[in-house]
């Protein structure tokens, strides 16, 4: 049995990868963490909410059983208890210095909760971890919002799971609920080379792509313990 457990499924591309990991039958089930939950039913989702900055304190078993009214989860509980199930984490956890509103607050979001939530997967037997994180990721980057992707790539290698993918997209293409004025003039300026199939790596990607991508390599065989994926590999793998 395969399990997935995801973090940041309100976001741009934690929404696609939610969708993948439900419609595909890979996943027995999908475990959902996050602040609150989504008006969203299905048959093999299940949501616990609640702070995610003390999510290793949570008491996941009960939070799973109170949306069990019959009982119908304590196989997933079984399997993970019992560990003979696999358990892939994904993490698409992210915003924005505007939204956050402070560097210190953004960190605490890109970098805090991404790394409670590999610890928490961790314990509970995750052995693979998925993470988006950014084109141009580096901890000794000047630009604030790199060096924070950086930081948190290096982080997650400390944790030793099996297999690490990082997956740094380029500029992410998809429908927002947000307006983000950079954004938007430098999708213009650059989905021509998203028509003309050029400069793979750093030409526009769909959210979509990104997170077929993570589950193919999630479900691969072999792969190296940390393996970083650019955009070009990504839009090959989502075809």
């Amino acid at each position: 049995m395969n399990i997935a457990l995801i973090s940041g499924t309100s976001g741009l591309v934690g929404m696609q990868l939610l969708h993948q990991l439900l419609q595909g039958k890979e996943y027995a089930y999908v475990l959902s963490v996050g602040r609150r939950k989504l008006a969203l039913k299905h048959a093999k989702l299940i949501q616990i909410a609640g702070d995610l900055f003390k999510i290793n304190s949570w008491n996941w078993q009960d939070l799973v059983n109170a949306q069990s009214l019959g009982g119908e989860y304590h196989v997933l509980i079984d399997a993970i208890a019992e560990k003979t199930a696999e358990i892939h984490a994904f993490s698409s956890l992210g915003t924005t210095l505007k939204t956050a509103g402070s560097k210190k607050n953004f960190y605490a979001i890109d970098h805090d909760l991404v790394i409670e939530f590999a610890r928490w997967a961790k314990k509970i037997g995750a052995v693979k971890f998925l993470y988006v994180s950014a084109l141009g990721a580096d901890s000794k980057s000047a630009v604030f919002y790199n060096k924070v992707k950086g930081e948190t790539e290096n982080d997650l290698k400390s944790i030793q799971f099996e297999y690490l993918g990082l997956f740094r997209p380029s500029l992410l293409l998809g429908n927002r609920s947000e307006f983000r004025f950079g954004e938007v003039i430098a999708t213009i300026l650059m989905k021509p080379l998203v028509w003309l199939k050029l400069a793979k790596n750093i030409r526009p990607i769909y959210d979509y792509q990104v997170a077929k991508a993570m589950v193919k390599k999630a479900l691969a065989s072999g792969s190296e313990r940390v393996e970083v994926v650019l955009s070009g590999e990504m839009q090959d793998l989502s075809k």
